[in-house]
Formats: structure tokens, C-alpha cells, sequence
């Protein structure tokens, strides 16, 4: 064959090979997967098809394998199973508004995880005070502490966690923790980190490793991103906050003179059984290891009383799950909303869904506004969260801008006067679809007011975006916006 019938049968095979991709993308991308994202897989593929396919086989799939939702599927029959027989002891829903009931028995069929009452909970701003008092509870641990957290570095923000750790296995406490295995192998020291768990005593595991010569393989971008500690069953963490320094130990956060800003929940009550109950889902499916003596029942909790008690449901999500439990959780809430509804995230990349909750609420001529961050650390997010400004602020959102050096790094948002979710949930296509999440959804005026002073916090140190200086944004910055809301729709 000469080198010219050569070259006609090599672009004879691409031509077909590129129609083929085409072809098949378009029957294979559209089948379970949003509309949104299907038009930015195929826009991709047919700009690029071999590049663009050899990306879809290695992230294109949004679901972790089926062996792992297996197993989340017959541990929520499992908790399901248990929390039939508290239900009833635990809370009372008949003293709820209907539109309460109704969000609870969604989340509860979704999860298995009941709402319970007779909670308390403490808010924590602080990033050292909020570590520091994580740090006082294991310290006062006699049987079991678990831990779980999307990021874990020992640093000196951290030594006094690492510390409290070391003295509880010294006490012969059982101390486990598990830890993102990509988020926490990419941060600066995590060598030492892990070496030090080992010499103190601790019991760890990777969540969700990428080890596929141990046949250990997901879609890489796949991740855990809960914050969850719980000491003997009776005190519970939950947030947004991660185990290492506020910097991130990050040689580029530390030369911006970046600084994360957080908001941690210190729980107490029959609710801390649903919080370790997630860890403890978590340990299973990473271990195989059943912690059947490290779980206090949520009736053996004890209760508080008066106006000041708290109803709480713990939601865990991600991709384990058939359902976006958050997402479907947050547009419920908005949806319900009478007077307010005030968001704070700090990658909000929102889907259609989300916008049209939103937008839809200012139409019905409620307050609504939205903490972000003046800055970003992410660039392709940080663009894509400006994408919705202008739709917002033309809807009647308020934005409000959290100063730079920090990041508003806080998740959380309420709803009217006596409900409210923080969690370790941003307001974005990767937590609704991509990460393993947890929230908590609280109905408590108490809480929701602590939650208000927070907030006013924000609006204090921060500045409010107006439409008119948005409008003057250069067609350069407009550009990039676009261009990486585009991107984000690729899950």
C-alpha cells in the first residue's frame, strides 16, 4: 500500500470513528444524567471527541461502583431497620407545621434517618475555638471517639486535637478516624500526619481511596467530603471546617494571605446518634468493620426541655445514594419559605433548579440574600459562582461580599424565623451530585437566631454587590464567567 492510499484509509477510519463517538454519545451521555450536563458532555466530545470521550471514561461517571451502593443501600436498610422503633419516642410531629412534617418525611425516606427533638446546639465562629472545643470533648471521652473529616493534617493548629487523640488511647480509648484519602494525601505533610495517627494510637482508614492496583477505583473526583466528630455518643461536631491550619498549609494560600472562614455546630441530644450513625455507615463500607459497641440508641440520650429545645435530622448525601438528598432537601426549604431565606456558601454554582427556588422567592416577595466570598481560591468555580450574579441581583437578591483575605468558607443557610441547615454542603453541582455530603436541618428559634447574629457578622465585615456595579464587570471577566459555567456542568 502506498503511502497515499495510507493516508486515505487512516482519515477514512477517523471519519468513521468520530461519527461513531458522536453517534454513541448521543444515545449513551442523555440516559440519567441532567439536561444541563448532557449538553456540556456532548458539546465537549463533539468539539474534541477523542479527547473529549477519553475524559468522559475516566470522570463521566457520577455514581460511585456498584458494589459500594450496594452496601449503602443495604446499611440504610439496616438504619431504617433501628430507627423504626425510636421514631415515636424521639420526636412527636403532630406539634410541628404541616410543611414541616412534610420536609422531614422526605429526608427520613430518603436516608432512613428520623428527626429528633430535645437537642442543643452551639455555634462556633471561631477556627482555633472550634478545634480548641472538638479538642475539650475528647478529653472527656471514656469509651469511643470518632472522627471523620474531608481534610486531616497535623499542624500547629491541629497539635492540640492530635494531643486530646493521644491521651484518650492512653486512657484506652477507642479513637477512629477516617479521612478523604486524595484531599488528605495532597496537603503539604500528610506523611507526618498519617505517621503520627500511627504513633499515637489512632485508628484510621482512607474514605473513598484511588488505589486501583488494589482494586480500589472510583471516579477520582469523587469524594467525602463530611465533617463529623462525635465523642462517646453524647456530643456531636458537624460543619464546614476541616482538620488543619486556616491557611490549608497551602505555600500559595499562606503568599495571598488567605484565611478560611468557618461555622461548626456543637451538638448534644438524641440527634448525635444520627450523626455517628453516619460515621459509622462510613467506617462499614471503608473497613468492613461493624462498631456495633460504639453507638449510643438515640433514647438513651438524654433530652432537654423548654422553648429552647431543638429539632434536628441529620441528611447525609452523595453519590452513594440514587437521589440528590441536599439538593432536594434545600429547594423543599426554599420552596416552604414565607419571609426570608438567606444562603451563605462559598462555591455556589447553583443548578437550574436552584435558581428558579431562589428566583422564585423573590417573586413571591420575600427577603432573600447571599453571603459569598469577594475572592476565590478555585478559579473555574470562583468564575462560574459569578455566572448567576446578574440573574440573581436582577431577580432581587441581595449579595453580600465577604472581605478578602478570607474565604467565607461557611455552609449554612435558614429559612423565615425557626429553621435553618448548616452542614459540610456548598450550594453547587459537585456537592449536590459528586460528594459525599452531611447536613443537618434545624427547626429551633433559638438556633436560628444565633445563626442571625452570624450572619449580621458577615454583613458587617463584608460589602454589599450592587446591579449597577455589576453591569460594569469587563466583558474579559463576563467571558470567563461564562466560559467556566460551562465546565461545572460536567458531572
Amino acid at each position: 500500500m502506498d503511502s497515499t492510499a495510507l493516508a486515505n484509509l487512516i482519515w477514512a477510519v477517523a471519519v468513521v470513528a468520530d461519527l461513531a463517538i458522536k453517534v454513541i454519545a448521543l444515545i449513551v451521555i442523555p440516559r440519567d444524567r441532567k439536561p444541563t450536563a448532557a449538553m456540556a458532555w456532548l458539546l465537549l466530545i463533539f468539539l474534541l471527541p477523542f479527547a473529549g470521550i477519553l475524559i468522559f471514561l475516566l470522570i463521566g461517571s457520577f455514581r460511585l461502583p456498584k458494589k459500594r451502593r450496594d452496601e449503602q443501600a443495604r446499611i440504610d436498610r439496616m438504619i431504617v431497620e433501628g430507627a423504626a422503633t425510636q421514631s415515636a419516642v424521639i420526636a412527636d410531629p403532630s406539634e410541628w407545621p404541616r410543611s414541616f412534617q412534610r420536609i422531614v418525611e422526605q429526608n427520613e425516606r430518603l436516608t432512613g434517618l428520623p428527626a429528633a427533638a430535645g437537642n442543643s446546639a452551639e455555634l462556633f465562629d471561631d477556627y482555633q475555638g472550634s478545634i480548641d472545643a472538638m479538642a475539650v470533648e475528647i478529653d472527656r471521652a471514656t469509651r469511643f471517639v470518632h472522627v471523620e473529616f474531608f481534610i486531616v493534617a497535623w499542624d500547629d493548629t491541629t497539635r492540640g486535637f492530635f494531643a486530646a487523640m493521644e491521651r484518650a488511647v492512653a486512657r484506652g480509648v477507642k479513637v477512629r478516624l477516617l479521612a478523604d484519602h486524595v484531599s488528605s494525601k495532597r496537603v503539604a505533610g500528610s506523611k507526618e500526619t498519617f505517621a503520627e495517627l500511627d504513633r499515637i494510637g489512632v485508628q484510621w482508614a482512607w474514605m473513598l481511596p484511588v488505589m486501583p492496583f488494589k482494586g480500589k477505583w472510583q471516579r477520582p473526583d469523587l469524594r467525602n467530603h463530611r465533617k463529623i466528630v462525635v465523642v462517646d455518643g453524647h456530643v456531636g461536631f458537624v460543619g464546614s471546617q476541616n482538620l488543619i491550619a486556616r491557611h490549608y498549609d497551602s505555600p500559595s494560600h499562606m503568599k495571598r494571605g488567605l484565611k478560611w472562614q468557618e461555622l461548626v455546630a456543637r451538638v448534644t441530644g438524641p440527634a448525635v446518634a444520627s450523626i455517628d450513625t453516619v460515621f459509622l455507615s462510613d467506617w462499614l463500607i471503608e473497613t468492613g468493620e461493624m462498631l456495633d459497641g460504639e453507638h449510643v440508641e438515640a433514647t438513651a440520650l438524654e433530652r432537654m426541655t423548654g422553648p429552647d429545645a431543638l429539632v434536628c435530622q441529620i441528611v447525609p448525601s452523595g453519590p452513594g445514594y440514587d437521589t440528590e438528598n441536599n439538593l432536594r432537601l434545600f429547594l423543599s426549604l426554599i420552596y416552604e419559605a414565607t419571609e426570608k431565606v438567606i444562603l451563605t456558601s462559598p462555591y455556589f454554582v447553583p443548578d437550574e433548579a436552584m435558581v428558579y427556588a431562589i428566583t422564585s422567592a423573590c417573586e413571591r416577595g420575600l427577603e432573600v440574600q447571599l453571603f459569598v466570598s469577594e475572592i476565590g481560591d478555585q478559579g473555574l468555580v470562583y468564575h462560574a459562582q459569578r455566572s448567576y450574579y446578574e440573574v440573581l441581583l436582577e431577580a432581587g437578591v441581595r449579595i453580600f461580599l465577604y472581605p478578602a483575605p478570607f474565604i467565607l468558607h461557611s455552609k449554612h443557610f435558614s429559612i423565615d424565623d425557626e429553621i435553618a441547615v448548616i452542614g459540610s454542603s456548598n450550594m453547587d453541582i459537585r456537592s449536590f451530585s459528586l460528594n459525599m455530603e452531611v447536613s443537618m436541618l434545624v427547626r429551633g428559634r433559638s438556633f436560628v437566631s444565633g445563626m442571625r447574629e452570624i450572619e449580621q457578622k458577615y454583613r458587617d465585615a463584608g460589602r454589599e454587590l450592587s446591579l449597577e456595579e455589576w453591569r460594569r464587570e469587563p466583558a474579559k471577566a463576563t467571558f470567563l464567567d461564562g466560559l467556566a459555567r460551562l465546565t461545572s456542568a460536567l458531572n
